[in-house]
């Protein structure tokens, strides 16, 4: 009898064990997240997207980002480094110049990557830079990438940076790109933003820094301006002081850029195109969403002290709040965050869209996590001037719903490119 019961006792819990794996198998899907918080989701997702452009490969950033836990901005920067040396090492045992070549760009974007969300004093800031675009420019050497760097000299004293990728038929008649970042960006990541799909499409790219950015803002302590058309005019004067001046000149801005190169457009006509690479139609707008209004009236009535402590409690709780605001008062050159805040109002193409003449691209993410799509239409019904405005808005289904369509970088390269010749298809050779 015992027996009998003891065999029945293993099949029920036979099948116990096959209905629990078929229904736990079940609930085996995948995710469409690598960390809870967005700010470390999405920085993670940035250094995927560069792997079509030979800036990172799959297996290294997993690898990278299994050691990492969100919030924790030195164990960001030491898994990243990590990576970024053993990378290195790898391209300095390679002998064949084309995997070399493409290590070095990995290291690079990997020691980038590494310093993200550091405070700006910590000094671990500078060695890494230097290695981050020390392994740049090697990697292009390494892939006989053509390029000429640029100093361009800016107010009294300073210069911005800028990097020119010849096309390799020069008399073309496609026009310049002119590429320029955001909030966070650095010169030598926009080779894989954009410089090297355009390159294999036939088109010359100029890219740059700006004040607040890259080594503009470590080197010489340059913080944004909202004038923008000041350093992009800069640019490219210093570019047709040794070049030809080009049939029809494109700029495109990225992130912020969505900002700055409008506003830019607006006040130069010499750029017959502007891209929002996103959208950015009013940052102050933006800004304003993450502060409560009772923080403005307790700084209003001499009380920062209790303001400075609900910030230092949210960005415990926030680790995308610690770094926009940290990063919000280096890049700016404020002191307090609701003086970051206020610096941003200017930031804001109300007044100021509607001087752009030339064809005007607005690219959008459905779900950006930090620009409004509504923002969208306030850019389209300020456009009165415009030779022409193309939207595109990319929606969750599509892979293109994040900021910059991150993640997606083949979806809006198709559009943009379609755009490019459906506007300006060939022009005529340069000429000086």
């Amino acid at each position: 009898m015992f027996g009998k019961w003891a065999i029945v006792a293993v099949l029920a819990a036979l099948a116990v064990i096959i209905a629990a794996y078929a229904v736990f198998r079940d609930r085996d899907v995948g995710h469409d997240r690598f960390f809870a918080d967005q700010t470390y989701h999405f920085q993670t997702l940035r250094a995927l997207t560069d792997i079509a452009a030979d800036g990172a490969d799959t297996s290294e950033v997993l690898e990278t980002i299994k050691h990492i836990r969100s919030g924790d901005a030195q164990g960001w920067f030491r898994a990243w480094s990590q990576t970024g040396d053993r990378v290195a090492s790898l391209a300095n045992a390679t002998i064949d110049r084309i995997a070399k070549g493409r290590a070095l760009l990995r290291a690079h974007n990997y020691y980038r990557t590494a310093e993200f969300f550091l405070p700006p004093d910590d000094p671990k800031r500078p060695v890494s830079a230097e290695k981050n675009v020390r392994s740049f420019y090697a990697g292009l050497d390494a892939l006989g990438v053509a390029y000429q760097r640029i100093e361009v000299p800016y107010e009294t004293g300073h210069h911005l940076e800028a990097v020119y990728y010849p096309a390799d038929q020069v008399d073309s008649g496609k026009p310049l790109i002119v590429l320029g970042g955001g909030f966070d960006s650095t010169l030598e990541e926009l080779y894989f933003v954009l410089v090297k799909d355009a390159h294999d499409h036939g088109y010359g790219v100029l890219t740059y820094d700006g004040p607040g950015q890259g080594s503009v803002l470590r080197d010489q302590g340059l913080t944004f301006t909202h004038e923008w058309e000041k350093p992009a005019g800069a640019v490219i004067d210093a570019f047709l002081a040794d070049h030809a001046r080009p049939g029809r000149i494109v700029l495109v801005g990225m992130s912020m850029g969505g900002y700055l190169a409008p506003r830019a457009a607006a006040f130069d006509d010499r750029f017959d195109g502007v891209v929002a690479y996103d959208v950015f139609f009013d940052f102050g707008t933006i800004a304003r969403r993450y502060v409560p209004s009772a923080a403005f009236w307790l700084q209003e009535h001499g009380l920062a002290i209790v303001v400075d402590a609900m910030v230092r409690a949210k960005a415990a709780l926030s680790p995308s709040f610690a770094w926009a605001a940290s990063n919000g008062m280096w890049t700016l050159g404020t002191k307090r965050p609701l003086e970051t805040v206020a610096a941003l109002q200017k930031y804001s193409l109300d007044g100021v869209a509607q001087r752009i003449k030339g064809d005007v691209l607005i690219l959008a993410g459905a779900e950006d996590h930090f620009v409004p799509v509504e923002q969208v239409a306030r850019f389209e019904k300020s456009l009165t001037s415009a030779r022409s405005v193309t939207t595109r808005i990319y929606d969750r289904p599509s892979g293109g719903a994040e900021h910059c369509q991150l993640g997606a970088q083949a979806l809006w390269h198709a559009d943009f490119f379609d755009w490019m010749a459906e506007r300006f298809g060939s022009t005529p050779a340069p000429t000086r």
